[in-house]
């Protein structure tokens, strides 16, 4: 079952469309390759969560700017979960996520989603690629960020060309991010709440921005330019839960402002919410290597879920859909620039 669809021309009606319309203009998961002056092209990725529409909001932004003149650079745009966009959901139930598949997933089953993106890295890599961009939302409040695989100029480079908020991450696997690192300087940017005007400016201002660099900085950036962060956990609530916000009958009650904890340097003790009595393991936590380090940093006491050493969430949110589908957050530290090696 090939679920892919590969186009060198621009579909009536897309410049236009909505993301929960796509599905009348395409088959389903489109590749499509725009020339430009430059040939190497620019690999952009979007929607590959089906609710986060700023990637096609910038993508349309731009193309439509450039309409009737010829891009500064070939551009190689895949348009990804249309399906999901179309009931307007992160995924369907009977879907896997479709930034977990890529090359490098260390999931030990196969499908047709994962040769869909094999097949995108592979095209790719045959027709030469300049760099990646991989756009997504968040649906808590985040600032815009970019994210990297690897401590490597070039890739904090093109990252800080979006921000100078720079999150280094090993994982989840299987993202498509790492899956291009190994072809071209690879960033996804998360750009704050779908929908938003800021998040779709930014992101088409970078997407222009890459389309024009004529090559990729290799010299260091100084320290003063970029504020490196490094993902140590991620962080889920076990199925058997039951979860809330503001629900006292739950398991786990979080604290209504939840996400305003994001990107804030959270001091030992802070609460995020209620566990009920009875409720032995609120949360689980592991680190790059898949060992299980909760109890590093979590702790309850006398009914409340606290933290129990300093730490920095990323992607914490009110929605327990997203929570359910993906993670409560991940918790980073500080990476001096100095620091980076080239991994």
């Amino acid at each position: 079952m090939n679920l892919l669809n590969e186009l060198d021309y621009l579909p009536d009606g897309f410049l236009h469309a909505q993301a929960c319309d796509l599905y009348r203009i395409l088959p389903g998961p489109t590749l499509i390759h725009l020339p430009g002056r430059k040939p190497e092209a620019l690999f952009v990725s979007i929607l590959l969560h089906g609710n986060e529409d700023t990637g096609l909001l910038a993508i349309q932004s731009v193309l439509q700017k450039f309409s009737g003149q010829e891009l500064p650079r070939a551009l190689s745009l895949f348009i990804g979960n249309i399906e999901a966009a179309r009931a307007g959901v992160r995924r369907l139930d009977n879907q896997p996520d479709y930034n977990r598949v890529w090359p490098g997933c260390n999931e030990t089953t196969s499908g047709p989603e994962h040769e869909m993106m094999r097949q995108v890295v592979d095209i790719m890599s045959r027709r030469g690629v300049f760099a990646s961009i991989d756009i997504h939302n968040n649906t808590g409040l985040n600032p815009h960020y970019a994210c990297v695989n690897r401590l490597d100029q070039a890739f904090l480079h093109m990252a800080r060309l979006f921000s100078r908020i720079v999150v280094y991450f090993t994982t989840p696997k299987g993202v498509q991010s790492e899956a291009f690192a190994n072809l071209c300087p690879a960033v996804t940017v998360e750009c704050g709440k779908p929908g938003g005007l800021s998040g779709m400016e930014h992101a088409a201002d970078f997407v222009e921005a890459a389309l024009h660099l004529s090559a990729i900085p290799a010299h260091p950036l100084a320290s003063h330019d970029v504020d490196l962060f490094h993902t140590v956990a991620v962080v889920k609530v076990p199925e058997s839960v039951t979860l809330s916000v503001g629900d006292f009958s739950a398991d786990l009650r979080l604290e209504e402002n939840i996400d305003h904890l994001n990107f804030r340097e959270l001091e030992a003790g802070t609460r995020l919410g209620f566990v009920a009595p009875g409720c032995p393991s609120p949360l689980l936590a592991w680190d790059d290597d898949n060992n299980e380090i909760s109890n590093r940093y979590f702790e309850q006491r006398d009914g409340q879920l606290l933290t129990r050493r300093a730490s920095m969430p990323a992607m914490l949110t009110r929605d327990t859909s997203i929570i359910r589908q993906d993670c409560l957050c991940y918790l980073m530290e500080r990476i001096p620039l100095e620091q980076t090696d080239g991994q």
